[in-house]
């Protein structure tokens, strides 16, 4: 693999992704020229080209400016969601213009930093972004590829220096193997992909062979990874909570370190989970040498990421939270800070289900979990890079559900259309949009036909 530092112009298919568009920021901040293709406009992509990127959303090779076609300095990345077939990346190849996977290119910056990486199935995006936090508040310069939007910084990526890189070393296709971790983390285990690890022993494993990438005193372990390294949690760990309260919708708690209990420290995004979260980010930050007195007021000043129980509406008569929960260990998680932010008012919930290989394989899952809430809608499952699977899709799904001895009074199949009519119809002042697809796009609507 060539030099970051020996090419000029860099070339993303898929660019308006979160986690390429934040690479495409970083090369630009070094000088680079950055171009990309995306099939969709969005907020991100405006944004992207506002900061000098040039973007183009209709296929066509012949259109790319000649700087990002030469061999000899160009450098084309894409994920692995984008087809191999797809005719500017056949193109490219054909002009053998070097192409390379996302991961690699992050694995290669990895190797230019102190790396801080954060893996596991659930809560990477939202401990990188904790971490990321601490680290820019505290005054490291850290530079920070994350897998959502800042509350509060409105971007997903962070750059105040080069010392530390922190990151999300994101499980899917092995890509965080290609990373060079100094520090690491791991949230959790819970098997998913499975269309593409083919069991859950071989999705553990290779796990256990990031873990091996790192020395066990610089990796961070919850309770439910079982792997060696310093352990972390709410009620038990090396770092771990004391004295934990909820005042005003925040947490407030000791922490317990290596080496003292540290008092007065502040948590104002809701669950358990996120409070997990939370210290995994500040055992790492403290593991590199930020001080604890930084650590705990940067931690107070933490809002959040975008749709990770996100306040999208608060009135009177409504409560609208997004998230991006798409897997039935976080719909439990979500459902566990709802319930403690809210004790005892009912919930409606609209789930939109991500990928016919998901929704397969943890179909009872997915139903045990929506069944807690009062009433749960369904949209049609978002097939992102799938094809249909016969007799997987949101009705038997709903079906399951009902059939659930304590699942909800009311489960329905929606359209995008019904999903604020069904909301009122339900008349719960807390509702609850989740899922990895597109259901977020429908959020505004929503909370606009609510607010009425």
């Amino acid at each position: 693999m060539r030099d970051i530092a020996n090419i000029t112009h860099f070339y993303f298919i898929g660019i308006g992704g979160i986690g390429m568009s934040a690479l495409a920021r970083y090369l630009r901040s070094q000088g680079k020229q950055v171009a990309g293709y995306d099939r969709t406009v969005t907020r991100l992509s405006r944004q992207l080209e506002q900061e000098g990127i040039d973007i183009h959303y209709d296929s066509n090779f012949d259109k790319i400016p000649s700087g990002y076609k030469n061999k000899e300095t160009a450098q084309v990345i894409y994920t692995p969601a984008v087809p191999l077939q797809f005719e500017e990346l056949v193109r490219f190849r054909e002009s053998d213009v070097p192409i390379i996977k996302r991961a690699q290119l992050l694995g290669q910056i990895s190797r230019t930093m102190t790396c801080l990486a954060i893996a596991g199935t659930h809560g990477k995006t939202t401990t990188s972004a904790i971490l990321a936090h601490l680290m820019y508040q505290s005054d490291v310069k850290t530079t920070a590829f994350l897998g959502g939007i800042l509350q509060g910084y409105r971007t997903n990526y962070l750059n105040s220096g080069t010392d530390v890189m922190v990151v999300e070393a994101d499980e899917f296709d092995r890509s965080f193997l290609q990373l060079q971790p100094d520090y690491a983390a791991i949230t959790a285990m819970d098997a998913d992909h499975l269309d593409i690890y083919g069991s859950e022993e071989e999705f553990q494993k290779t796990f256990k062979d990031f873990s091996d990438l790192l020395d066990p005193e610089h990796l961070f372990v919850t309770d439910s990874v079982s792997l060696s390294g310093v352990t972390v949690g709410v009620d038990k760990g090396t770092y771990r909570v004391e004295n934990l309260k909820i005042i005003d919708g925040a947490y407030h708690f000791d922490l317990i370190t290596p080496i003292k209990k540290d008092t007065g420290w502040q948590l104002r995004l809701p669950g358990r989970h996120n409070l997990s979260n939370a210290i995994l980010a500040v055992a790492m930050a403290d593991s590199y040498g930020v001080p604890l007195e930084k650590l705990r007021q940067a931690l107070a000043t933490f809002a959040g990421v975008v749709r990770r129980f996100t306040y999208a509406l608060r009135t009177e008569h409504y409560v609208v939270i997004d998230d991006y929960a798409h897997h039935p260990t976080e719909i439990n998680a979500v459902y566990q800070a709802v319930s403690e932010m809210y004790p005892g008012e009912p919930c409606t919930v609209i789930f939109q289900p991500h990928l016919f290989s998901r929704t397969r394989d943890f179909m009872a899952g997915f139903a045990s979990s929506l069944s807690q809430f009062d009433t749960v809608g369904l949209l049609e499952i978002y097939p992102a890079r799938e094809a249909p699977i016969a007799g997987i899709n949101s009705d038997s799904l709903c079906q399951l559900i009902k059939d659930s001895p304590d699942g909800p009074g009311t489960c329905k199949v929606l359209s995008k259309d019904d999903i604020a009519t069904f909301a009122q119809q339900m008349g719960n002042r807390i509702v609850l949009l989740i899922g990895a697809g597109d259901i977020g796009v429908e959020v505004d609507v929503v909370c606009k036909g609510l607010a009425r």
